[in-house]
Parts: C-alpha cells; structure tokens; sequence
C-alpha cells in the first residue's frame, strides 16, 4: 500500500545537505514537510502524489538561507535613487537629477555611493547637492550604511551645526564649515527623520523585496537589527499571507523592543522568530569607521569609532542572558572584534550552545581567533565583502593587517561550522554569489588568479552548507530547515546547473528555475 503525498520531485540530484551530505534523486512531501528522500524507484514505489514534477536531471539544493541581511533595507531601498556602482560623483549628481524628475516633490534619498570606485577617492562635498536643491533636503546614504552626504537643507532639518551633540569624528567639518558627511550615530539619526513610508506603501515594497528574494533561491532570511514597529508588522503581513518569507529578526536594542520583547522571553511563530538582539561596536571599513588596534594605514589620525559603549554592550548581553536571547553584534575592526569577544567571554565562561555571534568579523589579530572556539562564539560572515573590499582593504589596513582580513577558513575551524550572508542591499541579493566568492575569492571578472587570500577560502561544501545547515543552525532553525531531510521544511531551489560540479567562474551565471517554500511553488511556474 502506497503512502500519500503532496508532491514528488523525482529524477534529480538532490543534494540534501544533511550531516551524511547524501545526494538523492528524488523526494516525497506532504503538508509542507518532506516524508523521504531516496532514490525515484524507491519513492515512487512507496508513494503516490497528487502532483509530479520531474526533474530531468537539474539539480535540487535546500533553500538558501541569508545568515546577514537586510530584507527591510531592500525593500525601503526601492524607494530610493541607485547609486551603485556609479564611477563618479558627477555620475551620482545625474543619477539623483534624473530620480528627482519623477518625484519632484517631498526628501530625495539614495543608497549605494562608494568613493572607492571613482578616480578621486574622497568622500564628496555637500556644496553641489545644495546648488541643485536648495529647500529640499536630500541624504545619499554610503553603499555600507555607515555614512551619508546631507545637503544644508536635511543638516537644518536634522539639527545638525557646528555645535551638536555627536562625537566629533561622526561631524565631518573642513575649514570651520560643516561639508555633510556624517558617520555612525550622526548617519543614523539624519536618516531616522526621513519620512517612512505608510504601512500600504510599506506592504507593496516588501512584497516587492520578497520577490527579488525568492527569484534568487532564499528561503529564509535573518534580518539584522529590526524596531518594535517594523518586527509586528512583519508579524502581521505574515500571519495575513501577504509576506511568506521566514524570517529572523534580530531586535535593536530599543526600549519598546526590550520591553515589548526580549523580557517576554523567545517568541517564534510559524514563519518568524524573535530570539536575538543586534548591536554594534564599530562602523566599516571604507568609511574609515571600524575600530581598529592601530591607526589606519592610509590615514595615521583614525582608528574608527567605538559606536555603542562598553557598559552598554556588557548589560544587554547579561539581559540576553537572562532571557536566553542570543546577541549578534556587528564587529570589523580588530579591536572591535577583540573587545566584543573579552565581553562575551565575561558572560558566557566558556563553552556553550549560546550561538552567540559576531557579524562580520572582517579583520582579526590572530592571536584573538581562538577566542571564537574557547566561548563558541560563532563568526556571520559575507563571503562578498572580501571579494567586494580587497582592490582597497590593503590600503586600509597594510600588508601585515590585510594577511589575516576575511579569514574565514580560520575562522571556520574555530568550532566546526560558520554562517554565511550577502549584507544586501550593501551586497547583491543572490547567495549563488555568496557561494562564489567563499569558493573563487575573485570577483564576477574572476580576478584575481588565482584568487584573493585563498588560503581562505571555503571548500565547495563547506560554501553550499554555510549558505544552509550552518546559516539555519546560527538561527537555531537546524531541527526544521537548512537541509533536506525526513520532517523538516520542503524548503528548496531547482537550478538550472550543478553548482558543485561546473567550473567555479560558471557559478554566478546560474540561474533558478524554481523556489519552493513549504512545498509551495513561490518563484517560478
């Protein structure tokens, strides 16, 4: 007697991703979980489905899971001017004009400048931006998030003059005159008076989100550093079906989220959890933010900015441990790095299954890298940001520095596993790209050869499971997704080529045929 299922996917190579890293041909679901993966004779003997999809021999992988993002930030981020990618400042200025063309009313924001792309690599003045919009504030936010160009306009708007109540290196001033480059707490709080969108607006930009996420085989997403507001939302779209996505919401350490939250102890429903608190101690590397042991090589006056204060970092991560809440704070620099993990050593004592973990950790003192096995401190890294940082990093740090920059293999070895992400909408979305770069250390040129640091570099299974198992297991999902076994989620994504077996410089041309979420068919038909 055959058992019923949903749907059969047969004839295939699945890669489940398991602790045996079994590959399959074929799988049963039903109700949204997966009954058996096996070979398609013996599914097919012991099933009968309503619904059959063969595969013809494309690859099946579990659904991609963003260990580091932010989901609200893309989808806030389609109502701002692309700057990415732009080779000039000059570049940025048409963009914005051409933008403000169609909403010639109300702030002008955009996202994604980076100075380190243009022949002059300095950070822009605000002289411009108030010549060709004087009365209408606009903020062009950094590609990092660390730092913004304001006009007089949004200065005035924000209360922001020569005299103001942020450290003194947040407040670029040249010549006694303010040039609008703000950084960190000063970035922030310009950026929390542009007008949100309302909740309908906000509901189609997420669904908009949404759809680049799936389209390129995410799953899951864990959401680094969500308000009160923006997280029951979230909750109520998903709880309406409006939103699918799973998400994990790493809560900033606000009042009404401490209060609304984190004293209430972990919260999950069947498509959000709420169990994590994001902080951060430093700012990036290209904004010359991230604090670092010792000055920069390229500018010997900075050696970034401490963003959150020790005493603070200390309670929240003893409220988290009384709440059982885990802490992800966001650490580049290596003195950074260093301080968060002397803090979460007085905390923890030792080993643990806390998963408490550091975002980034972009630059490590070797020395301080066993410090992430002795307190099973888990590294959140982005495989991109290398590849993305390298044409400048050295610059930034030196020769000696950059050696042990972006390490993840060390990194991995620490305790055994390590969670991979994009950072989108500071990286692209696609986590094929994130598998690229751990594996290639080379950018979409495949420079450099033979790639960037790879002593570094990630084996091909330990790229597929830190986009996985291990990005689900930081999340404390590994019991219900993250691979495809008997009980967990029928997460998965069909592409149209084998990513373990092509040439590695074919990876970030792969495309997905079809994203399946709970045994739902959400991207593709």
């Amino acid at each position: 007697m055959k058992e019923k299922a949903d749907l059969l996917i047969i004839n295939g190579r699945i890669y489940t991703a398991g602790d045996k890293s079994q590959i399959e041909e074929s799988m049963a679901i039903r109700e949204g979980k997966i009954l058996k993966a096996g070979s398609t004779s013996e599914i097919l003997k012991g099933y009968n489905a309503t619904d059959t999809i063969d595969l013809h021999g494309n690859t099946v992988f579990p659904g991609f899971i963003d260990a580091h993002c932010h989901f609200v930030g893309l989808a806030k981020n389609l109502q701002y001017t692309d700057l990415t990618n732009a080779g000039s400042f000059d570049e940025i200025l048409d963009r914005v004009k051409a933008f403000t063309s169609v909403l010639p009313g109300g702030w002008i924001a955009g996202r994604g400048w980076d100075q380190n792309l243009w022949r002059v690599k300095q950070f822009p003045d605000r002289a411009e931006l108030d010549k060709l919009f004087p009365g209408r504030p606009v903020i062009l936010i950094r590609v990092d998030g660390h730092l913004v160009l304001a006009n007089e306009t949004a200065l005035e708007l924000a209360g922001i003059g020569k005299n103001h109540r942020f450290k003194k290196e947040e407040v670029e001033v040249k010549e006694g005159r303010l040039t609008g480059i703000l950084s960190e707490t000063a970035a922030d709080h310009i950026r929390s008076i542009i007008p949100n969108p309302d909740i309908n607006s906000m509901t189609l930009l997420l669904e908009r989100a949404e759809k680049i996420c799936f389209s390129s085989g995410l799953t899951g997403v864990s959401d680094a550093g969500l308000d009160y507001a923006t997280v029951c939302l979230i909750d109520t779209l998903q709880r309406q079906q409006k939103i699918k996505m799973i998400i994990y919401a790493m809560l900033d350490p606000s009042p009404k989220n401490i209060s609304g939250f984190i004293v209430k102890g972990i919260l999950q429903t069947p498509r959000l959890t709420i169990r994590s608190i994001k902080i951060y101690a430093d700012g990036s590397l290209g904004s010359r933010t991230a604090l670092l042991k010792k000055p920069y090589s390229d500018d010997l006056s900075k050696r970034g900015i401490l963003v959150t204060q020790v005493d603070s970092v200390r309670k929240l991560c003893e409220l988290a441990m009384e709440n059982n809440y885990q802490v992800n704070t966001h650490a580049i620099g290596d003195s950074a790095n260093r301080l968060i993990l002397d803090l979460y050593a007085s905390v923890l004592k030792g080993k643990n299954d806390k998963r408490w973990r550091i975002e980034h950790a972009q630059v490590v003192d070797p020395s301080d890298v066993p410090l992430f096995g002795d307190y099973s401190v888990i590294p959140s890294v982005q495989a991109t940001h290398a590849t993305s940082d390298m044409q400048w990093a050295e610059s930034r740090l030196g020769a000696e520095r950059i050696g042990s920059a972006y390490a993840y293999k060390a990194l991995l070895a620490q305790n055994g596993w390590i969670a991979n992400g994009t950072d989108f909408p500071i990286e692209q979305v696609s986590p094929l790209l994130t598998f690229y770069a751990a594996v290639s250390r080379q950018d979409l040129k495949g420079e450099p050869q033979p790639g960037f640091q790879m002593e570094n570099a990630l084996t091909r299974e330990q790229a597929l499971r830190s986009i996985t198992i291990w990005a689900a297991r930081g999340n404390f999902w590994e019991n219900e997704r993250g691979s495809l076994e008997e009980g967990k989620s029928a997460d998965f994504v069909i592409l149209d080529r084998d990513i373990m077996k092509i040439p590695i410089a074919e990876v970030p041309s792969v495309k997905v045929i079809k994203t399946y979420l709970k045994g739902e068919c959400v991207y593709g038909k």
